[in-house]
């Protein structure tokens, strides 16, 4: 037990010293292209920026879902319409596609920590007039099973969620709702088997009362929306009001 609890700290300290020697070595350069930073710019050139944070095309604002221009979506678009979700609404900040596809990916990995800080800093300040407009009280990451906190180091969600919240100045609350199982890879299920994978999954603090509050429920990825729903679900049961999902990227 005293193990588990020391490791993400000591995987943090090592990443830490990761990152201050790649600054040493490379700095002012773009985490991603690696290209010289323009002076007053940081964490990414502006090519970089411009790609990760323009989204091609008008999206569901109900799953955040990539629709065509004229599409009708009355309860939903076409890939959701007809589908149970605990959340209200989700937006997006792009497509898992690309550039941002392969920022995630990286952030990913155990190294990651200092990716995910600069890219939730980038969202929060293109996305911060249309998340303040969802009048938030409290932003929550989606969990990570411990296991899987353990082994990388970090939760990606959970520092991005901290950024979105410092941007708002809004409480920033990580321990408000846990994941009680490992569900295991879902890359190969259907959306029907990855809601009965996922039923359960989360449960929310012990005597938490979130009655009348509307939550930022924030997650780097969203498929088919079952994670964010059973994540939803869970606060739900401690009386929100109103859960609005927010992901880096929607995996169309």
């Amino acid at each position: 037990m005293i193990f588990r609890s020391c490791w993400p700290a000591l995987v943090s300290a090592r990443r830490t010293l990761w990152h201050g020697t790649l600054q040493l070595l490379f700095p002012g350069s773009c985490w991603l292209c690696g290209q010289t930073l323009a002076e007053g710019h940081t964490g990414f050139c502006l090519s970089c920026r411009q790609t990760l944070t323009s989204d091609p095309q008008p999206t569901c604002p109900r799953c955040s879902s990539s629709i065509g221009p004229h599409v009708d979506l009355t309860g939903g678009c076409q890939r959701c319409r007809g589908t149970s979700f605990d959340f209200d609404e989700c937006t997006r900040l792009g497509p898992y596609q690309g550039l941002l596809r392969d920022a995630i990916l990286r952030m990913k990995r155990w190294q990651g920590e200092g990716l995910a800080e600069v890219l939730g800093a980038l969202w929060a300040e293109h996305a911060l007039a249309r998340l303040r407009s969802k009048q938030p009280h409290v932003v929550i990451p989606v969990p990570l099973h411990w296991t899987r906190r353990w082994s990388r180091g970090y939760n990606q969600s959970q520092v991005l969620a901290r950024a979105l919240a410092l941007a708002l100045a809004v409480p920033f609350q990580p321990g408000w709702l846990r994941r009680r199982r490992r569900t295991g890879s879902q890359t190969a299920l259907t959306a029907e088997e990855r809601r009965k994978n996922l039923r359960g999954a989360f449960h929310a603090g012990r005597g938490l009362n979130l009655a009348g509050k509307t939550i930022l429920l924030v997650d780097d990825v969203l498929t088919t929306g079952a994670t964010a729903s059973d994540a939803a679900r869970a606060l739900r049961a401690v009386g929100a009001e109103r859960i609005n999902v927010a992901v880096l990227a929607h995996a169309d």
